[in-house]
């Protein structure tokens, strides 16, 4: 097979960057979704015809280059957590998107192997795509999806797919706008000789025909019309069953609170929350929602639902969640918790939540139990550990009992996470609570809002999240975000939400479909397609 690359080393590399760049900016927080549809354009060129090793470094290019600027905000996460001086925060910030960005060269490996074994280059881009999505692990995980949060006549499809789908679908239209540049490069690049010219003995140049592959074509705009027709109609039908379940009136209380004042002055942050709980009360709420470690001082496991009563929740007079932090002693050490709390209007407790994903550098470092001396270098790091169970909590308004999955800081970002949350429990309604305060007045509020509200259209739930500095929102079951608050400052708002279930497709079937593509691109990457 001739696999003769398409763009010459140079702009090879100059497209694999391109592509970078117009990933993030067209990303959540960013916001210029339109690009989308062609940010990886120079990319898919850029790999065509490419060797394995080739392709593996153009797919870190376009990786290294998308996390540097979409994730310029982790410096300031480190700064003010590890303590360790900005130019070693800074080159922490460059290894941490040189892994990152490593998901993408996960995609220009398989793309690159399975190429020159001969199999179909369009599939192969796809199947390349949806795997690294799938199966490479992320300290900070995003989905391609997110570049299109605001409109949501494209996104309904997830709750066939989830994210993957809804990217694959953006996938198969780059592909389609890049198919007559790429038919034009080739026909380009397999220039042949002909006669011999009559006036000065040299050769003429022939190129051959431009040959466009019109299934690559019909593909994206098939799947872009299909798309916009099943979204269309979905909004619709999801509207009218949303009209049909029963309301309640929620709270959410974002505090403000100063990173280090919340555990330097975490009687101030309470105050805050019950002031405005009081407030929220007289509005009428059914009941309140606070962020993710809103009550700062620990407690001990054995006393934490009396101490909660008896310290605060009774005085609210409507059901709450918020976010606690309680320890216990073991035998080798104390371990502490991330946990959300449920009360009732008269403030015993009826649930408990532990958080189960924590977050590298602020709540544990990675290998910090194995080599504690981490633990001193990183003063600023916590040292939690990991719940265990996904039990919903009940939330009781006026007698009758609502169950709700919670999800504490950036769990709300994991589909499959979610997915195996709301099949164990099947809750009628998701919160999540969680503290953007680390990464400062930057756009990765936004960028977890926007990939939070997939979860809402993958289960056909409201969405609700409260946290500390913002993006504090409401997200209905289409994905739309209903309403939210402005970051940093102290707000509280009141909205309505219906209780509501639903079972589907990806509910069921979850990632399957993308780990069998997953798998079909491992053997395509050594097994030669048979020639025909």
């Amino acid at each position: 097979m001739d696999r003769k690359p398409l763009v010459r080393r140079g702009l090879a590399e100059a497209g694999a960057v391109l592509s970078g760049c117009l990933y993030f900016v067209a990303f959540a927080g960013f916001d210029q979704w339109w690009l989308t549809f062609v940010a990886l354009v120079p990319l898919y060129l850029s790999l065509h015809g490419q060797t394995t090793k080739r392709a593996t470094w153009l797919g870190f290019l376009c990786g290294l280059s998308m996390n540097l600027g979409g994730f310029y905000w982790l410096i300031e996460m480190l700064k003010t957590f590890s303590g360790f001086p900005t130019a070693l925060c800074l080159l922490f910030v460059i290894i941490i998107c040189a892994y990152q960005g490593s998901r993408l060269a996960l995609m220009g490996w398989l793309f690159g192997r399975a190429e020159s074994r001969g199999w179909p280059t369009p599939l192969v881009f796809a199947g390349a795509f949806a795997a690294s999505e799938l199966v490479f692990p992320l300290l900070f995980p995003w989905y391609y999806a997110a570049t299109v949060h605001q409109v949501p006549v494209l996104i309904q499809i997830a709750e066939l797919g989830g994210p993957i789908l809804v990217g694959l679908v953006l996938v198969s239209v780059n592909m389609a706008v890049a198919e007559p540049i790429r038919a034009r490069l080739a026909a380009a690049r397999a220039i042949v000789p002909t006669t011999k010219s009559a006036y000065r003995g040299s050769q003429s140049e022939e190129r051959l025909e431009i040959v466009h592959n019109t299934r690559v074509i019909g593909t994206g705009v098939i799947a872009l019309v299909v798309t916009l027709l099943f979204g269309a109609a979905r909004i619709g039908m999801v509207d009218k069953n949303v009209a049909a379940a029963p309301e309640a009136k929620v709270g959410f209380v974002q505090g403000n609170m100063a990173l280090m004042a919340k555990r330097e002055k975490p009687g101030e942050g309470l105050r805050r929350h019950i002031n405005k709980t009081l407030d929220l009360r007289k509005e009428g709420i059914d009941f309140v929602v606070w962020s993710e470690s809103s009550v700062t001082f620990a407690v001990p496991e054995d006393l934490y639902k009396t101490m909660y009563r008896d310290r605060f929740a009774r005085s609210l007079g409507v059901p709450a969640i918020f976010g606690a932090v309680v320890f216990r002693v073991d035998p080798d050490r104390e371990r502490w918790f991330n946990t959300a709390i449920a009360t009732d209007a008269r403030g015993e407790v009826t649930g408990r939540y532990d958080k189960q994903f924590l977050l590298a550098f602020g709540e544990y470092l990675p290998f910090g139990d194995t080599f504690p001396i981490l633990y001193k270098w990183s003063p600023h790091s916590g040292r939690f550990s990991a719940g265990t169970w996904l039990e919903p909590v009940d939330v009781d308004i006026r007698g009758e009992t609502h169950k709700v999955s919670v999800l504490i800081c950036y769990e709300d970002i994991l589909p499959g996470f979610t997915n195996r949350a709301v099949s164990h429990a099947d809750p009628e309604l998701l919160v999540n609570i969680t503290n953007d305060a680390w990464f400062g007045d930057t756009k990765e509020p936004w960028e977890h809002l926007a990939l939070a509200q997939f979860r809402a259209i993958e289960h056909r739930r409201f969405l609700v999240r409260a946290t500390n500095s913002g993006v504090s929102a409401i997200v209905d079951p289409v994905g739309r975000v209903t309403q939210h608050t402005k970051t940093f400052v102290d707000d509280a708002q009141m909205g309505t939400i219906r209780w509501m279930k639903s079972m589907t497709v990806y509910e069921i079937v979850g990632d399957a479909p993308w780990y069998l593509i997953s798998l079909a691109m491992i053997v395509g990457a050594f097994r030669r397609r048979k020639s025909r």
